[in-house]
């Protein structure tokens, strides 16, 4: 398994693209599941350069998908992954039944605007909340600590944690939760019961060397590069520190779609100086009580925990390469999986959580959930296009 953006980001496709004539306006993709496992709300991503060969394109969001079995069209998303200006693939989801293969119709119309209530992701800069950024999706809900937290005289932190806020509503809170500033309190949607503090929170990374933790500090910079309906995605940029003789800086990148429980990150660090270069921390916060396991072959490492105040129970997740794997291990205030540093300085994994109030009423239903997802990973959907 194989855990790299150009062969899994969330929609986890292989291609296989037939001849091509160009210049038409219609095409077909099909999309097989190869595993015995469902995929629920599977996110399909079409690369503008193989809609390119068979269809004649001014503009990706142009491209409508329908689903033949309804005859509707689907919620669809063109995806500019590096913010350069241009438009790379484009998205849409489905549901598929074990081994199921199913084929929908593209063809170029009228561009289609979805509505403020068709997205299903979200997130922004928190500059109101001392420079936090907070992300969701339908199901989650997270953020991280900007530069002014680290000097705000109520209570400063410096953290490169993974924060998590649970609800139990489909919609959008993000803006909502800040704008009343009440969302310690349960107001029947969820809210903000997991303090991370300096921990790695649910799925924060660090360096590791000499045996220790190397966290950076907080982010300084934040970039949005595509905010909905489907797929969010987004970059934070840490400065350069101190990692046992290394100093190294860092840009993450993390995607997240609709309707799942787990991010993508992806690491990308650069060497200013020292010599050599650490290792690859994820981790997970010992909340209170907290159990563990872990899945070597896998490269699952999982956590299941209590909150106070009968706010429910929490499972957190980290699935990693098991190519990559070192091994599992833990400090004082974390479990953690460590990976090796690859030649290019770029570290992917997975992370996310399920709430025992929203879909995951006991640990094993969050373990059974995890262990599916991994293998979903390891088997990517096989997508091909082809004239209509």
């Amino acid at each position: 398994m194989s855990l790299r953006r150009d062969s899994l980001l969330a929609c986890i496709a292989v291609w296989a693209i037939a001849t091509a004539q160009p210049g038409s306006s219609q095409a077909t993709v099909t999309v097989k599941n190869p595993v015995h496992l469902a995929r629920v709300r599977e996110t399909i991503a079409v690369r503008a350069a193989d809609l390119r060969r068979w269809l004649t394109i001014d503009d990706l969001r142009r491209v409508h998908v329908r689903d033949p079995r309804t005859g509707q069209d689907l919620l669809t998303q063109a995806v500019d992954e590096d913010g350069d200006g241009a438009y790379d693939e484009l998205i849409f989801q489905t549901d598929l039944a074990p081994n199921e293969s199913r084929s929908f119709q593209l063809e170029m119309d009228k561009r289609r605007v979805p509505t403020a209530q068709e997205f299903q992701v979200y997130g922004r800069f928190v500059r109101e909340r001392e420079d936090d950024f907070a992300w969701e999706n339908d199901k989650i809900a997270h953020r991280m600590y900007g530069e002014a937290l680290e000097t705000w005289p109520q209570e400063p932190l410096t953290s490169s944690a993974v924060d998590v806020w649970v609800k139990r509503v489909p919609r959008l809170v993000v803006n909502d939760w800040y704008m009343v500033d009440d969302y310690h309190r349960d107001h029947g949607e969820g809210g903000d019961f997991y303090s991370a503090g300096s921990t790695r929170g649910c799925g924060g990374n660090g360096l590791w060397a000499q045996d220790r933790l190397y966290p950076s500090a907080n982010f300084r910079d934040s970039r949005v590069l595509a905010n909905g309906p489907i797929r969010l995605i987004f970059r934070l940029s840490y400065p350069a520190w101190d990692a046992g003789g290394t100093r190294v800086s860092e840009v993450k990148r993390i995607t997240l779609d609709a309707g799942q429980n787990f991010d993508h990150f992806e690491s990308h660090y650069k060497v200013e100086s020292g010599n050599g270069t650490p290792d690859g921390a994820i981790g997970i916060r010992k909340g209170k009580d907290a159990t563990s396991s872990d899945s070597r072959e896998n490269g699952i490492l999982r956590s299941w925990e209590t909150f106070p105040d009968d706010h429910g129970q929490l499972g957190c997740a980290v699935i990693v390469d098991p190519a990559n794997l070192i091994a599992f291990t833990q400090d004082a205030k974390n479990f953690l999986a460590l990976v090796k540093m690859p030649a290019d300085h770029v570290i992917s994994y997975y992370a996310g959580f399920g709430w025992s109030q929203s879909g995951f009423p006991t640990a094993a239903d969050w373990e059974t959930y995890v262990s599916d997802y991994a293998e979903r990973l390891k088997s990517p959907v096989i997508i091909t296009v082809a004239g209509p």
